[in-house]
């Protein structure tokens, strides 16, 4: 299998935008995004988590459950990886009431784990950025507890991170690998100044799950090339280290209303060019 087989998309790119949100959960249209995609001959859709509405969303309620699993047989779009936004939007190790949002958390293993979505994307960018060791050391606490919890439902936990390359090796280094990786980002890569070959020298054995984006230095999101992200040399360090898992699309939305097939078709054209 060529690694183009295995290009998916964000769930939302295929709908219109919410209050001009770059990337939330759609509420009115997610079940109309399986045939979007499909027509688009993408095979994989990244489930989104945001935390306003959090129990709200289908994958906690048997009967739309139901309706995840034929539609995404009906169209044939798997669904394995999920990105909690959710956990940026309130991180629990800056939340005072930090019981409650592990105890959510634990709920969202569990809807993912019925779904069969083996990965959780959990972003430690922006909002939830690690700031001081204070910060790491709660995730860290954090994470080891749940480790038997995790290896149960069958659930990795893939970190997004803004630490520089050599600190994310030695962050990823104090977990326990067979439920913990790496996301990696091309975009927040590119956007933050950082070198490819430096960062897939550090941690490209620890990558499990690769969100495709470009962006400005230390700027905004983009359509695929017109950014400082180096796709060249990103699909040639995934090469390199064997790489055979998801290529998500988090591009950049498009200004245009209700033209987001048109863009992701754009993107979608761009990496098939760039991988050969």
């Amino acid at each position: 299998m060529k690694i183009i087989d295995n290009l998916g998309y964000m769930q939302g790119r295929l709908t219109p935008t919410k209050n001009g949100i770059i990337q939330s959960f759609p509420e009115k249209n997610w079940d109309k995004e399986f045939k979007l995609a499909n027509s688009l001959g993408l095979r994989y859709m990244e489930w989104t988590l945001d935390y306003k509405n959090l129990f709200k969303n289908p994958i906690f309620k048997n009967k739309e459950i139901k309706k995840i699993k034929y539609l995404s047989k009906k169209f044939n779009i798997k669904i394995k990886t999920l990105t909690g936004d959710c956990f940026m939007q309130k991180p629990f190790w800056k939340e005072k009431n930090s019981k409650k949002l592990i105890t959510d958390f634990k709920k969202i293993v569990k809807a993912c784990s019925k779904l069969r979505i083996n990965n959780i994307i959990f972003p430690l960018v922006d909002n939830s950025s690690i700031r001081d060791e204070s910060d790491e050391k709660i995730i860290i606490e954090s994470f080891q507890k749940l480790k038997k919890f995790l290896i149960k439902n069958k659930v990795t936990i893939l970190f997004e991170s803004d630490f520089r390359p050599e600190n994310l090796k030695k962050f990823i280094n104090k977990f326990d690998k067979k439920c913990f990786g790496i996301n990696y980002d091309t975009g927040n890569s590119a956007g933050l100044g950082y070198k490819v070959e430096k960062e897939f020298e550090y941690y490209g054995k620890f990558i499990k799950n690769i969100h495709i984006k470009d962006k400005i230095l230390r700027g905004k999101t983009v359509r695929l090339g017109k950014g400082c992200a180096k796709f060249d040399k990103v699909f040639k360090s995934i090469s390199k280290i064997k790489y055979k898992k998801l290529l998500i699309l988090q591009t950049a939305r498009t200004s245009i209303k209700n033209n987001d097939l048109s863009e992701l078709k754009t993107n979608i054209n761009f990496v098939k060019r760039a991988i050969k």
